[in-house]
């Protein structure tokens, strides 16, 4: 059974009243359920349902996603190291799926570590516009970067610091915003057990004060006629339906809209969250509009609220210098059309011996601490002459169909797992450097040369 801090379960009878009877007793009884997203830039969700058995149903919060509550192991599945899938708990899908990012636009993930919203943002985007994604702490912000890779994301930027430096260098650049706060957590308990005896009515309120900061930032990089997303994984109302009402009455620029989704429920009306407010008023917000997701909702606890910013002004345009090519990055230009068929979009740039394409919407910035931008096309080795490897990163954003030399291997064919390991692969392919793909995923790469492609799927992803 789980034992809950008493003033929480206080807390949870004023706001649910009967239900958390209902709520508290679905807590304790119903098996814990994962979540599994298709993701859309290499697998589709009708592959991913035929590949892997074991997923039940289709979830409510995210087209591309599904509900099961069987235990497996993702870190050794190929397909998941091709980056075909993200494992996400189910109803943290809800968040992008209100958001709503369409191909072509820039969106910002303010808290964006480990990556679940961000990738299933970039699956949006479909590979056109920028995602930009910032986490506070650098450790985290690079295994962000990691999984931004190993889903073959090309038009990202991952940067790591504070997000009130985000307004100062990208003030009202984006047409799409994510604040998906850090917060008490309440609604992760059944699944992060740990949090239950750091849980206190103090950490509540300092919760709700840092995510207003973190709020406020994410608003000034909305432009005109753009959307704010602000989502928690908690039942606090002081970190929801209280936030929404203090965050209006400091941007009247700001318009809470109408979600459009049916899952979950309406959020809490100004009447069942009075008792945690500090005597102000609600002031006819339609506290309607926002969604809650209790777990008798089908998910764990999650708040979604949309906001919309009066006006409409054309985003801000990137200003990219031009300048004489140098020959690193023509050696890899040449190596890119060695591997590809089709010519890099974006703009390569050398960053020490690593040759990066850069998203094309990607600006110029200086007080941003970027943790990786783009995709890794070569690592440059010098030694007599200048000579550029292709990276794994490169071939990890690639599709099969692109792919000059390709050696696709079924699920079932020994030399997938053999080549996870780190193994040399005997092959009937050309000479040159080659994608090794699984199930018609691209995966990796290797050099073929008579008959035997030496592997170069980097050493830190191997399985053991």
């Amino acid at each position: 059974m789980m034992v809950l801090p008493n003033e929480f379960e206080r807390r949870m009878r004023t706001l649910l009243g009967d239900e958390w009877d209902t709520v508290r007793t679905a807590w304790e009884t119903m098996p814990i359920r994962r979540g599994v997203r298709a993701n859309r830039l290499k697998y589709t969700a009708e592959q991913l349902r035929e590949r892997l058995p074991f997923l039940e149903a289709r979830s409510p919060f995210s087209p591309d996603g599904f509900v099961t509550t069987a235990s497996f192991r993702a870190g050794s599945d190929p397909l998941h190291h091709a980056g075909a899938y993200y494992v996400q708990e189910p109803s943290a899908m809800s968040a992008v799926t209100v958001l709503r990012p369409e191909k072509g636009e820039r969106v910002l993930d303010t808290c964006a570590a480990p990556g679940g919203k961000s990738t299933q943002i970039a699956a949006a985007l479909a590979g056109e516009g920028l995602l930009w994604c910032n986490e506070y702490v650098p450790s985290r912000a690079r295994i962000l970067a990691q999984n931004i890779e190993r889903c073959g994301i090309r038009n990202a930027v991952v940067s790591a610091g504070d997000t009130a430096r985000l307004p100062v260098e990208l003030s009202g650049f984006f047409d799409a915003v994510l604040c998906d706060v850090p917060c008490s957590g309440e609604g992760m308990f059944r699944k992060e057990p740990e949090a239950i005896p750091q849980w206190s009515e103090d950490n509540v309120r300092t919760c709700a004060e840092r995510s207003a900061a973190i709020l406020d930032n994410a608003a000034a990089c909305v432009r005109r006629g753009g959307r704010l997303v602000l989502s928690t994984c908690t039942f606090a109302p002081e970190e929801n339906e209280w936030a929404v009402v203090r965050f209006l009455k400091r941007h009247p620029d700001f318009t809470l809209v109408d979600t459009g989704v049916t899952f979950g429920r309406p959020g809490f009306s100004a009447t069942r969250i009075a008792p945690f407010g500090e005597g102000e008023s609600v002031e006819n917000v339609p506290l309607q509009y926002c969604r809650r997701i209790l777990p008798t909702d089908g998910g764990e606890g999650h708040f979604i609220a949309l906001f919309v910013r009066e006006g409409d002004e054309a985003r801000p345009a990137v200003a990219v210098k031009s300048a004489k090519e140098p020959e690193a990055v023509s050696a890899a230009r040449a190596l890119y059309a060695d591997c590809f068929v089709n010519p890099p979009r974006g703009r390569l740039s050398v960053f020490g011996d690593t040759v990066r394409l850069l998203p094309e919407e990607m600006p110029e910035t200086r007080g941003i601490s970027i943790v990786a931008a783009g995709v890794a096309v070569a690592t440059l080795r010098q030694g007599r002459t200048l000579r550029a490897e292709p990276h794994h990163a490169v071939f990890q954003s690639a599709a099969a169909d692109d792919c000059r030399r390709l050696l696709n291997l079924s699920l079932d064919d020994a030399r997938v797992t053999a080549f996870l390991h780190g193994e040399e692969l005997a092959v009937e392919s050309p000479d040159g450097y080659t994608a090794v793909a699984a199930d018609g995923v691209v995966t990796g790469f290797g050099k073929v040369s008579g008959g035997k492609l030496k592997n170069h799927y980097p050493k830190g992803l191997r399985l053991l």
